[in-house]
């Protein structure tokens, strides 16, 4: 009954999310409710949605604090001249402005940390976006695909978990598959240069150059207006999200731009995003320092500092809520035993015959299952039981290891990671629409991350 539940809880989930018949919050906190009570969890349920929200408090907070941070480095102007730089760089081309997404994302994403990714590259290079009149939702899609292939990397999370799980060296799962993962990445470039193709053929010839789109922005117009073609009219696929905030904020005579600050802002946020990466103080913490720090130098007045925090607001209460939301689905799945249930029907319904397959099988498996379920209930609940039947047909544990890694590109696009979450608000794109042009994307590099490690031998047939 539970392996019913859960199966159907999923899909009515997934079918008010694709159809908008329920926004992400709603879905995530009405749906698992309802299966939960019907799985018998009574009043238990508040214990496990407890435990949920519990779990992922912290990354509520580093949500909120993050987005103040670097909501506040975009009121001031520190990505003013990125901004210019890269605008002259892509040379008011849409193809490569996509493609520059990709390479900037897959960069970024060296640090482990799909939330910093999306900060930093929807900072620089949304206003681009909304300026040349190219769909967020291509934004949202290369960046998702990118963040999503770099995962694999051991300092990532899941090759830890994985060789964690099994008592094995992170470098013995990951090293050998490099030559999947860097055929991934080619497969991102690949898609990048096709959605630019095509969004360079919506748009048309840009007529307009860089300084007059500057110059056309700060006047509160917008970019559209100025190319042929379709009259870079929005993608049907993108809500729009809230652009003119966006364009507000880049404005080149805003008021809350601090020039005479510049220079300190840029040392505050590279000492963030290095003290960051040295792990010395909880992600959360470190947000929360630097936001208070940001808010105190460049906004002395404590007017200024309310309305600074007012103008990310809605983004704030967008991603935190849907980070909760999602706490109630994590915690009705493994407080009511889904999780285990479905993972053992998983092994019951699989064949003898197909046993010796079953490092195939797995990555296959990985892929709807990581999408459905946290990785730490992936590689901590599902892979050790999957190993240990494996084991009895010969195939090693490392192998079983990599397998379980090439569905990561279709994880990361799950409303159970808060990074994506992040990334469609500040994108301003629905999480629906980021779905229907990213899942099969990164399901085929994923299956194709799998054939090349079988090819090459790392992941036995």
């Amino acid at each position: 009954m539970l392996v019913t539940l859960g199966f159907l809880m999923v899909a009515v989930f997934m079918f008010l999310i694709l159809t908008k018949r329920a926004t992400p919050v709603v879905g995530l906190t009405l749906v698992p409710v309802a299966f939960g009570l019907l799985a018998g969890a009574g009043l238990g349920i508040g214990d496990m949605i407890t435990d949920g929200i519990k779990s992922l408090a912290p990354t509520a907070a580093l949500l909120f604090f993050a987005i103040i941070f670097f909501g506040i480095m975009i009121d001031v102007g520190l990505f003013d001249p990125l901004v210019k730089l890269i605008l002259r760089m892509v040379r008011d081309d849409p193809m490569r402005l996509v493609v520059g997404t990709a390479v900037l994302a897959m960069v970024v994403s060296l640090d482990g940390d799909g939330s910093t990714t999306f900060i930093i590259v929807t900072s620089a290079l949304l206003p681009l976006y909304l300026k040349l009149g190219v769909s967020p939702v291509v934004l949202t899609v290369i960046a998702g695909l990118s963040n999503a292939t770099m995962n694999i990397i051991p300092w990532g999370g899941p090759t830890v978990r994985a060789a964690s799980a099994l008592g094995l060296s992170p470098s013995d799962v990951f090293v050998p598959m490099v030559p999947s993962l860097i055929v991934g990445l080619i497969m991102v470039l690949g898609f990048a240069i096709h959605l630019g193709i095509m969004e360079r053929r919506r748009i048309g010839t840009l007529v307009l150059t860089s300084e007059r789109i500057l110059e056309k922005v700060g006047k509160g117009g917008s970019s559209s207006t100025g190319s042929a073609g379709t009259g870079g009219s929005n993608d049907p696929e993108d809500d729009g999200g809230d652009t003119g905030r966006f364009i507000d904020g880049l404005a080149p005579g805003r008021d809350t731009l601090r020039p005479k600050l510049l220079w300190f802002n840029a040392a505050l946020t590279t000492i963030l995003l290095v003290v960051l990466v040295m792990d010395i103080l909880p992600i959360p913490v470190l947000f929360m320092i630097a936001s208070s720090i940001a808010l105190a130098v460049n906004f002395p007045a404590v007017k200024d500092q309310g309305e600074a925090i007012a103008r990310h607001s809605s983004s704030i209460v967008s991603v935190v809520a849907m980070v909760l939301a999602a706490a109630v689905l994590t915690g009705v799945f493994q407080g009511t035993g889904m999780v285990e249930a479905m993972a053992e029907w998983l092994l019951q319904v699989i064949p003898d015959a197909m046993g010796p397959h079953l490092a195939v099988i797995t990555g296959v498996l990985s892929i709807p299952l990581t999408f459905f379920m946290t990785n730490d209930a992936f590689y901590f609940g599902v892979l050790p039981v999957l190993s240990e039947t494996a084991a009895q047909y010969g195939i090693e544990p490392v192998e079983m290891a990599r397998a379980s890694i090439t569905g990561q590109a279709v994880h990361m696009q799950s409303p159970l990671v808060p990074a994506i979450l992040l990334l469609v608000t500040l994108a301003g794109v629905s999480l629906a629409d980021h779905h229907k042009k990213v899942l099969w994307r990164a399901g085929l590099i994923s299956i194709t991350m799998l054939v090349v490690g079988v090819g090459l031998g790392q992941i036995p047939f």
